[in-house]
C-alpha cells in the first residue's frame, strides 16, 4: 500500500468533495425533471416542486404514450441512430485504417487529410445545404437525416492515433504469414480496436440522438420528426400540439400542466442514453487519451 502524505490526504478529500460537487450539479436538474413530471398540476403551478414529487401522478407519462406522437418520434430516432451508427462505424474504420499509413505506403494520405480538415473548418452554409439534400430526393427521407454526418472527421481523427499507436510488429507478422489489408483489417485490427471504436461508436450515439436541426430543415411531414426535433417543436408549441391532437386529450390534459407534460417526454428522451453510456464508460477514456496522443 503506498504512503501517502498528509497533504496528499488534504488534496484527495479535496478532489472528493469537489468532484462530488460537480456531479450533485449535473444531476440535481434531471432530478427536477423528474419530480416535475410525477407532480400534479397545482403543484407545479405553484412552483412548489423542487427535486421531490408533489402529488404524485403519472398523468404526463400517461399523454406522452397515448398521444402516439412520442412514440412515432422515438421510433425515428431508433432507426436514425440504428443506420447512423452502422453508416458511421463503417466509414470510419475503413477511412482511418488507410490514413494511419505513412506516405511511403499510402502516397496520398495526405492530399486526403487535408481534403478532411477543410471540411472541419468551412461549411457551404444552410441554403446550399437544404438545396443539396433536395436535389438528392431525400427531403422526408430517414437518409436526410443519417448521410451528411456519414463520416465525423474529428472521430476519424481519434481512431486513426489510434490505430498509428499501435505496434507495427501485428500488421508486420500477419503480413509475412500472407494475409492482405482486409484481413489485417478484419482479423487483427478490429479485435485491438474496441476501446476506440467504442468510444466514436458513443460519439456518434449521443450526436444522431441529440441532435435535431437536420429533422427541422429536411422534415416536411411532422410524423417524420425523430424525438428531439419533435421535443423542440413540443417546447416551443406545446399548446398548438394538444390542439392538433383533438378533444379527447382535454380531459386528460385539464389533470396534468404543461410544464409537467414536457418534463415526462423529455426524460423519457434521456433514458437511452442514461442506459448506453454506463456499458461504454470503461472503454470512453482510454479509447479518447490513446486516441488523441499519438506516443
Amino acid at each position: 500500500m503506498k504512503f501517502m502524505t498528509r497533504g496528499e490526504k488534504i488534496f484527495n478529500v479535496f478532489n472528493y468533495i469537489f468532484i462530488g460537487l460537480v456531479c450533485l450539479l449535473c444531476a440535481l436538474p434531471i432530478i427536477h425533471i423528474l419530480a416535475v413530471s410525477f407532480s400534479s398540476a397545482q403543484y407545479v403551478v405553484g412552483g412548489r416542486v423542487s427535486f421531490w414529487p408533489m402529488g404524485f401522478t403519472i398523468e404526463s407519462y400517461t399523454f406522452a404514450f397515448r398521444s402516439g406522437r412520442f412514440m412515432t418520434a422515438f421510433w425515428v430516432s431508433i432507426q436514425r441512430v440504428t443506420l447512423g451508427l452502422i453508416v458511421n462505424m463503417f466509414l470510419l474504420v475503413t477511412t482511418a485504417y488507410p490514413l494511419s499509413k505513412t506516405t511511403q505506403e499510402f502516397s496520398a494520405r495526405n492530399y486526403y487529410m487535408a481534403f478532411f480538415a477543410i471540411t472541419m473548418i468551412f461549411g457551404g452554409g444552410i441554403i446550399p445545404f437544404y438545396i443539396l439534400i433536395s436535389d438528392l430526393g431525400m427531403l422526408d427521407s430517414i437518409w436526410s437525416l443519417v448521410i451528411p454526418g456519414g463520416l465525423p472527421v474529428f472521430s476519424m481523427i481519434i481512431l486513426m492515433n489510434f490505430i498509428r499507436g499501435l505496434p507495427k510488429e501485428l500488421e508486420e507478422a500477419a503480413m509475412i504469414d500472407g494475409a492482405g489489408y482486409f484481413s489485417v483489417l478484419a482479423l487483427i485490427m478490429l479485435p485491438v480496436l474496441k476501446p476506440a471504436l467504442a468510444t466514436v461508436a458513443l460519439f456518434s450515439f449521443v450526436h444522431h440522438w441529440n441532435e435535431w436541426l437536420l429533422g427541422m430543415l429536411f422534415m416536411n411531414d411532422p410524423s417524420n420528426f425523430p424525438l428531439q426535433t419533435y421535443l423542440q417543436v413540443l417546447l416551443t408549441n406545446f399548446s398548438d400540439l394538444i390542439r392538433a391532437m383533438g378533444p379527447d386529450f382535454m380531459q386528460l390534459v385539464a389533470r396534468m400542466n404543461e410544464r409537467s407534460g414536457r418534463a415526462a417526454q423529455l426524460f423519457l428522451g434521456l433514458i437511452p442514453i442514461l442506459v448506453i453510456y454506463p456499458f461504454l464508460q470503461k472503454y470512453f477514456t482510454k479509447g479518447l487519451v490513446i486516441g488523441s496522443v499519438k506516443g
